[in-house]
């Protein structure tokens, strides 16, 4: 017997855009055209050395690198030597399961390496000789802090380009996973709506920044006291304004889910937050993204986690396993996405 047989899986609708599905990889004549796809798409580079922030990939760089992150995804085979002799150091305050195996995956996928050291930065030895030894030893630094000064300390030091894999500001790699996974399941983005519920955090910067420059509308429903950074806020406002989106901030739940065709949470409680989590499940008590509250979304809306989810605190069970639950989607694409990074980074185009 099948041991996911006996789970009761309650019915919410899926997107009525099928998920797109990696193509096969190609022969004859088609290898041909995907080859030299493959070529086009590794000739576009990042003008930022480095990736601290969303907004370190410019408008363009944002559509080109999920092309290749699509395209990478569908033919791995085309892009096994990209970054054949180039390795990468990642560096790790904060425990990871995704980020750490993803990286190490994506740099010995594209035919490099990569060499991993847990513990905070700059306790042995100051933080600019870390980064003057990383950058006479590797071809990029990949970091997953506490701080945002700590990824801009390491860029400023560096001679090789850093990337920020998570701080207490940004989540731009999983920003770029996110909207490819959206991109899969709903097609253009353009006039479809993004309602995260939950704490105005690094993801939530991160997905304000990444989603309006793609055309999509984006609310936020938070308590009271936690709102997104007022920087950022008004940053993707203006961003919003430029690509002719809506961003919305309110403290009502149903106001924010209204139109949405996905439906994104992340824990109350981020890492380094854990003194605070009592205090922050009563203030979001009401913010369980279930399936009432999903059925105030658009019919066939998307569930998006970025993991890990503690399941029936900000989302319910039923919901993480629910048919529009695209979660573990995410997590593959975050592969498939900073691979496509990389490439744009460290690639000689």
């Amino acid at each position: 017997m099948n041991k996911h047989a006996s789970v009761a899986r309650p019915f919410i609708p899926i997107a009525s855009t099928p998920a797109i599905q990696p193509a096969s990889e190609p022969r004859g004549s088609s290898l041909q055209t995907e080859s030299a796809r493959a070529e086009e798409l590794r000739g576009r580079v990042m003008q930022q050395r480095d990736f601290r922030h969303d907004l370190d990939l410019a408008g363009d760089e944002l559509i080109d690198v999920l092309a290749l992150a699509r395209h990478v995804k569908a033919f791995p085979n085309l892009y096994r030597k990209a970054l054949e002799g180039r390795y990468i150091s990642l560096l790790f305050e904060k425990p990871s399961l995704r980020t750490r195996l993803t990286f190490e995956l994506a740099a010995k996928q594209l035919g490099g390496d990569a060499v991993t050291v847990v513990g905070p930065i700059g306790d042995r030895e100051p933080l600019k000789d870390v980064a003057r030894n990383l950058d006479r030893w590797t071809h990029g630094i990949v970091a997953r802090v506490f701080w945002q000064q700590t990824i801009e300390d390491l860029a400023y030091w560096s001679k090789v380009p850093v990337v920020n894999a998570l701080s207490d500001m940004y989540h731009p790699c999983q920003a770029l996973a996110d909207a490819q996974t959206l991109q899969e399941h709903l097609g253009d983005l353009r006039g479809r709506k993004l309602c995260y519920l939950g704490d105005g955090n690094n993801v939530s910067h991160s997905l304000a920044l990444t989603v309006t420059r793609l055309g999509m509308d984006f609310s936020i429903a938070a308590p009271a006291g936690y709102e997104p950074n007022e920087d950022v806020w008004q940053t993707a406002r203006s961003l919003a304004e430029r690509h002719d989106t809506k961003l919305s901030f309110t403290t009502r739940p149903e106001e924010a889910l209204d139109g949405a065709s996905a439906v994104y949470t992340d824990v109350w409680a981020s890492m380094g937050l854990e003194h605070e989590a009592v205090q922050r499940r009563e203030d979001f008590k009401n913010f369980t993204v279930s399936e009432t509250l999903m059925a105030k979304a658009l019919p066939g809306a998307l569930f998006l986690h970025c993991l890990p989810a503690h399941r029936n605190e900000e989302v319910t069970d039923e919901v993480m396993e629910s048919p529009g639950s695209v979660v573990f989607d995410q997590a593959e694409n975050r592969l498939h996405a900073q691979k496509a990074m990389l490439m744009m980074l460290l690639g000689e185009g």
